[in-house]
């Protein structure tokens, strides 16, 4: 249905939620099935932000995010809870490896985001001396970590910079398509930060603390899932349960204002003024900052420093016959260090068995390009990233074969950097949208940039506003339905 049909009423007792990623829509799903009035705002015509299925010569396959964190239970929680919980799929392998130094190594177990609990824990990875330098960091004196502090300097001032830029650079990288020199520790390995602290700043002690509570946890299950048909198959479920629970979704309809009047919140787009007791703000900093600018203008200032990164995805569709050379497991990752186009490569039909089956014939595998400060990656041709994507599986792998069909994805501005400080300014920012009564925020740019941080961000968002605003359960100010 297109916007220009459907006609949303305005009034008390309705909650807008502004932008159709996965938090919007998270935030939508747990208002609509609190049996609160609500309205969804997408600018674009396409719902899910970063997870996106698409065709590569007639096969399904995930053009952006392509897993969730299972031992974070948010995202497969809502994945069940929207009817797709028998699609939920572990990935068939979980070997992967890291092309460093011009050979394919296997990725080393042992580490917590990279930072080793022992030195033979990297073994293999490193050169002989890069591991009698991890070794040396019991002769080092306690250090303070203090608020925060970037990892990558950190873990090179503890264990030595070949650490970094072989495994926690490539790991990272991979999270945040940021640099490991710049990432606040605090903010994307928060359990290490504490334990590190804890420990007098040695990190093979607080390695080990991590592990020893992972292992009193005794989690069990797969650490990823991925869903059958792609994980870009989630936000269309989830739009089609807020629907189902009487809830409102208009793509194509971005908000040009938000206001605070006598009567609640105003938000006005290119058709209509509506008027709502709670708004849920979902939309990256950059947006956000302008829609908050007049009625919270701190929080907005706040925004405007958040930067993001600009990464594309190539995937390829091969032969079966002609990918013979590929190594066994689930694809590499590639340390900036080495100077090569590619930071990744995902076999994709040898990690998730949905891809297989539905590709019958092909084999298809993707390659990641661009990170924070390298956006000029991105400027390049659609044929150029994929010959150099080509060229770099050929040096890594001996594939030779040409692809029958190639698709590139560009993720502008898609995920929001989290540099030393940045949990001291989503703070800053929670507290001054947390004075204006009925309005919250959440999102990649705040909670996190994995997908079940995204969800636990817009249902807490959306737990907020059900529990400050008169509206619970459909109940207008005045208590009538």
């Amino acid at each position: 249905m297109s916007p220009s049909s459907e006609h949303p009423s305005s009034g008390a007792g309705r909650v807008v939620v502004i932008g159709g990623g996965i938090a919007g829509l998270a935030a939508a799903h747990r208002l609509a099935t609190s049996g609160v009035r609500v309205t969804l705002l997408e600018a674009t015509d396409q719902l899910g932000g970063k997870l996106l299925t698409g065709e590569v010569a007639g096969a399904p396959v995930d053009l952006g995010a392509e897993s969730v964190l299972a031992r974070r239970p948010e995202a497969v929680a809502l994945a069940r809870a929207v009817g797709l919980g028998d699609r939920l799929q572990a990935p068939a392998t979980t070997t992967a490896s890291v092309w460093t130094r011009d050979a394919l190594r296997p990725m080393p177990r042992g580490h917590v985001m990279g930072v080793p609990g022992s030195p033979e824990a990297l073994s293999g990875l490193l050169s002989a001396e890069g591991i009698a330098r991890i070794g040396r960091e019991r002769e080092l004196p306690p250090a303070e970590l203090g608020d925060d502090v970037a990892v990558g300097g950190f873990v090179a001032e503890r264990l030595g910079r070949e650490v970094v830029d072989r495994l926690v650079e490539p790991l990272l990288g991979g999270v945040y398509a940021g640099d490991a020199y710049r990432i606040s520790m605090r903010a994307a390995v928060p359990a290490l930060f504490d334990a590190a602290g804890a420990a007098g700043g040695s990190l093979l002690e607080g390695v080990r603390e991590v592990q020893r509570r992972a292992a009193e946890r005794q989690e069990t299950g797969p650490v990823f899932m991925g869903l059958d048909g792609g994980i870009g198959t989630l936000p269309p479920a989830v739009a089609d349960a807020v629907r189902a629970a009487g809830g409102e979704i208009l793509t194509g309809t971005p908000v040009r204002g938000l206001a605070r009047g006598t009567d609640g919140w105003r938000i006005r787009t290119d058709e209509r003024e509506l008027t709502a007791d709670g708004v849920v703000l979902a939309t990256p900093a950059w947006s956000a900052c302008v829609l908050l600018a007049d009625v919270a203008p701190a929080a907005s200032a706040e925004l405007a420093g958040v930067e993001y990164a600009s990464m594309a995805l190539v995937t390829f569709a091969f032969r079966s016959g002609d990918t013979e050379a590929l190594p066994a497991g689930s694809g590499f990752l590639v340390p900036p260090v080495d100077g090569r186009t590619i930071k990744a490569s995902t076999f994709s039909a040898r990690k998730w068995g949905w891809v297989a089956d539905r590709a019958p014939g092909l084999f298809l595998l993707r390659t990641s390009v661009g990170r924070h400060g390298e956006e000029d990656q991105l400027d390049r041709e659609d044929e150029d990233l994929a010959a150099a994507s080509l060229k770099d599986l050929a040096e890594a792998t001996g594939l030779t074969a040409r692809p029958v069909a190639t698709e590139v994805t560009r993720w502008i501005g898609g995920l929001p950097q989290y540099p030393v400080g940045h949990l001291g300014r989503v703070a800053r920012v929670r507290d001054a949208v947390a004075a204006l009564p009925g309005l919250r925020i959440c999102g990649a740019a705040y909670d996190g940039v994995g997908i079940p941080a995204c969800v636990g961000s817009g249902q807490r968002a959306a737990d907020e506003i059900i529990a400050t605003a008169p509206l619970v359960r459909g109940t207008v100010r005045d208590g009538r339905e």
